[in-house]
């Protein structure tokens, strides 16, 4: 989740200018000093790559994610999983927490008692502050997707505005990664005053170095049949998930 003092390394928006995407190659070029882990490819249309930077504080973690429109996201967490900072390029908005949480998120206590409170406020120049409350749960559910074993998780989260009006809630299941100490997204339905949407962001399978696949841009699955997103990001820890 979201852990957002200074940032030590790279702002969003420096970062998210800070790689390319080779033409030719259509694979994402990180920053020097930054080393991906793996590939994730969405059942939504999107691609995600999860990596670290080694100007970063220990524990630290990234993630950017494409779509066929190009990158849309950028995050990063720490190693709670708490949420540090994010740019959804798409709507132009950048976060990052504000310090001082009333109950930061933990990725240990999560798994140490199966359950984890959150409330947090973040900041952005764009939006001005909103605070987060909400709750993840272990289901006690394991699953395995292209070889990798996760965790399924229950998640609820509610969003207000600084006055203290809801702006949006949204619950789902997500998935944790103990090896990689983060969450993974999945499913979820988003409410507005106006709208409600489902949206199915599980993982389909992974791409390790040196295996195809690894640092494409392009998704693979669900481009012929991607509805209509919330114009919000749900809490994904992992990129801040």
């Amino acid at each position: 989740m979201i852990l957002r003092s200074r940032l030590m390394c790279l702002c969003s928006v420096a970062f998210a200018a800070g790689y390319g995407m080779p033409a030719a190659a259509q694979q994402v070029t990180l920053p020097e000093g930054c080393t991906a882990k793996v590939t994730v490819q969405i059942r939504s249309c999107e691609v995600q790559h999860y990596f670290t930077c080694a100007a970063d504080p220990t524990g630290w973690q990234r993630t950017v994610s494409y779509t066929p429109d190009g990158m849309v996201y950028a995050g990063v967490i720490d190693a709670e999983t708490q949420w540090i900072e994010s740019l959804s390029i798409a709507r132009g908005i950048s976060e990052s927490l504000m310090a001082d949480p009333a109950d930061p998120a933990s990725l240990t206590e999560l798994l140490a008692m199966a359950h984890d409170s959150f409330d947090f406020r973040t900041d952005s120049p764009q939006a001005g502050m909103m605070r987060f409350v909400g709750q993840d749960s272990l289901t006690g559910k394991t699953v395995v997707i292209d070889g990798v074993t996760l965790d399924q998780t229950e998640f609820s989260m509610i969003a207000y505005d600084a006055e203290g009006a809801e702006m949006w809630r949204s619950a789902g299941n997500e998935f944790i990664s103990r090896e990689w100490g983060r969450f993974l997204p999945g499913t979820s339905t988003i409410k507005t005053d106006e709208e409600t949407y489902d949206a199915d962001d599980t993982p389909v399978d992974f791409a390790f170095p040196g295996e195809p696949g690894f640092l494409t841009v392009n998704p693979q699955y669900g481009c012929d049949a991607v509805m209509s997103r919330a114009p919000v990001h749900p809490k994904v820890k992992g990129d801040a998930s």
